[in-house]
This record gives structure tokens, C-alpha cells and sequence, in this order.
């Protein structure tokens, strides 16, 4: 069996995938099929199932999501592209220090992955996102 610690960091770092999905899933609900939100949503959902196959690899339990009724859509989508851009730096300040005592090596590497994404991917759409003033990137509407 893993260790205690590490399925507390699988825990804690599913909870704030959970978060991410929520809150961007809650912009789109806003704002409708707005860039990078809509692409990243989709990331997130698979960052959710990555965490999910190592719960069940591991046996075991992950923690419920309870994000979706506990967080709102901002006021406009360059707020909700600079709150994104807030949330990815504390998202890769997490993993570095959750890594720090995950001992599986799978694990590890998911999260190391994830961790990437988040750095590489999401952080640099959602700085992009504020520097056009969270508009011009919208497959809809993008504000309301």
C-alpha cells in the first residue's frame, strides 16, 4: 500500500483540479465557449481522470468533488483571465511542493506531468488572455 502521504498530496492536488474545472467551467457558463477557458476546461477534465486512475491504481478512496456550487463566474472574462493566471501560479507552486513527498513513482511522474501543463500551457493562455484584455480570443460572445 502507498504511502499515507502520498495519497494525502494525490488528495489535495485532485481537490484543487476539481476547483479549476469548476471555476472555469463556471466562467463558460458566463460567458459562453470563451478562449482559453473552453480548451483549458477540457485539460482540466483529463487532469481530473489522471488523478482518478491513480486513486484506483492505488486503492484508494479520492476526494469528492464538491467545487461546482462554491465558486462564481467574475465579473468579466479579463477578471476571470487574471484570476486564472493567479490560480496557475499557486496550482505549480502546489505541485512543487506536494511532489516533494510523493513516493510513488507513477504518481510522481502524473503529477509532474500535470504540473507541466499547468506551467507551460495554462499559465502563458490565461497571461495572453489578460494582455488582450480577456477578449479577442472568444469562439462566442465572450462578454456580457
Amino acid at each position: 500500500m502507498t504511502d499515507r502521504r502520498t495519497i494525502e498530496a494525490l488528495s489535495e492536488a485532485l481537490d484543487d483540479e476539481y476547483k479549476a474545472r469548476a471555476t472555469y467551467r463556471k466562467v463558460i457558463e458566463r460567458f459562453g465557449p470563451v478562449r482559453p477557458f473552453v480548451n483549458i476546461v477540457e485539460a482540466e477534465d483529463r487532469h481530473v481522470a489522471a488523478f482518478l486512475a491513480q486513486f484506483r491504481r492505488l486503492g484508494a478512496t479520492p476526494p469528492e468533488d464538491t467545487w461546482a456550487p462554491r465558486v462564481k463566474a467574475p465579473e468579466s472574462v479579463e477578471q476571470a483571465c487574471t484570476d486564472a493566471v493567479q490560480a496557475e501560479i499557486e496550482n505549480d507552486a502546489m505541485y512543487s511542493r506536494l511532489l516533494e513527498q510523493v513516493t510513488d513513482a507513477q504518481a510522481h511522474s502524473v503529477m509532474l506531468r500535470l504540473q507541466d501543463a499547468s506551467r507551460n500551457q495554462h499559465l502563458p493562455a490565461f497571461r495572453r488572455c489578460v494582455e488582450r484584455g480577456g477578449g479577442g480570443g472568444g469562439l462566442g460572445r465572450g462578454r456580457r
